[in-house]
């Protein structure tokens, strides 16, 4: 079926006719009655989503520094416009909306488009909130979420595979308007997900452990920080129980908070999101979906899928399952899932950088 998009390319519209697509989705294995669905194609790099009051729906990417913005007028569960709303930016993977402007972290900066729905075709100049963060690229994406504090919480990663630098492998918060910026959590090597409980207000994340210790070792992590000043571990520990080859001498890893889940080695958690919503099954409600962005170094590859995990508010992990698989199809990858976000409806949609689409993950009885 053929659709029209529009793609903005600052002097105006294209109209440009295209078709879905051409995904095999009919590979993705789902638990029976849900569905998945392409919502939103010619997403360059899709990475972090946010979405604004009015419904658009805002992706970060760490190609050519775009900022995308898909809308669905007609309200058919499909982005028909794809906007790009800016471009030559520091990898601004991250992206949260809060009252009424998008921010976005571009690696050593935090931006800020005002009144940006309302300003989609012709967008404004960002207002630079911060720009103290470390210029490192290496692990310097971003992944920004608000907290129920009212502040915005942003992981700093390691500018390594695994080094003790001082001002790195933290978890900051700081103010909307940049302004009393501190280290809420240290000791996290890359993480490029955190979710607040939507019980609670606690902040949970992922960490990709570090590389080069075989395809077994270590565990990636799935964190649980309810208070300022927790450390957890990196690069000192891994895991929560074995101390590294180098830096761990004279360690103790008791000393440092484990993670409440150990995840597939390699595999890369990024995105997560809690299910708030009302149209999956009622087991659904607060449980976790976790993305698994896949290996680049293992043997066997590993990852390409969504997890859902059962948790409680206080911290502890009593299931973890599969939920999407498919995007590997044996050792050949054609999809990697990047971040996962809850509707309005109760879907599910899940960025895909690789293949450059939205999906969205909907369930009928």
């Amino acid at each position: 079926m053929k659709k029209f998009r529009y793609l903005c390319l600052f002097f105006g519209f294209v109209l440009v006719e295209s078709t879905l697509a051409e995904l095999p989705l009919d590979k993705i294995e789902l638990p029976p009655g849900f569905q998945i669905e392409i919502y939103a194609q010619d997403v360059d790099n899709a990475r972090q989503m946010a979405r604004a009051d009015g419904g658009t729906i805002f992706a970060g990417s760490r190609s050519e520094g775009k900022v995308w913005a898909l809308t669905d007028a007609d309200g058919d569960q499909r982005a028909e416009t794809v906007r790009l709303i800016d471009k030559g930016l520091n990898m601004p993977s991250g992206i949260e909306f809060r009252d009424g402007s998008l921010y976005v972290g571009a690696v050593e900066r935090i931006l800020r488009y005002d009144n940006i729905e309302a300003l989609l075709d012709h967008p404004p100049a960002p207002v630079v909130v911060t720009g103290v963060l470390p210029d490192k690229t290496h692990h310097g994406w971003k992944y920004l979420r608000f907290g129920p504090d009212g502040k915005l919480y942003i992981p700093v990663g390691v500018p390594c595979n695994i080094c003790d630098e001082a001002g790195f492998g933290e978890i900051r918060r700081m103010n909307p308007d940049g302004s009393g910026m501190e280290v809420y959590a240290s000791g996290v090597r890359n993480s490029v997900g955190l979710a607040f409980h939507p019980q609670n207000g606690q902040l949970w994340f992922t960490d990709n452990g570090r590389d080069m210790l075989g395809d077994d070792l270590p565990a990636d992590e799935l964190n649980h920080a309810p208070r300022q000043g927790m450390h957890f571990g990196f690069p000192y520990c891994h895991q929560g129980d074995l101390p590294d080859e180098e830096f761990g001498k004279g360690r103790d890893c008791a000393d440092y908070t484990p993670p409440v889940a150990k995840l597939d080695p390699h595999g890369a958690p990024l995105g997560l999101a809690f299910y708030t919503g009302d149209m999956f099954p009622a087991e659904y409600k607060n449980r976790l979906f976790i993305t698994q962005h896949g290996s680049w170094n293992r043997t066997e590859k590993i990852g390409y899928r969504i997890l859902v995990l059962e948790v409680q508010p206080d911290g502890r992990v009593v299931d973890n399952k599969v939920f999407a698989a498919g995007w590997l199809q044996g050792q050949e990858v054609w999809g990697r899932p990047n971040d996962v976000m809850v509707m309005p409806d109760g879907a599910l949609l899940v960025s895909d950088d690789l293949a450059g689409v939205i999906y969205r993950i909907s369930y009928t009885q």
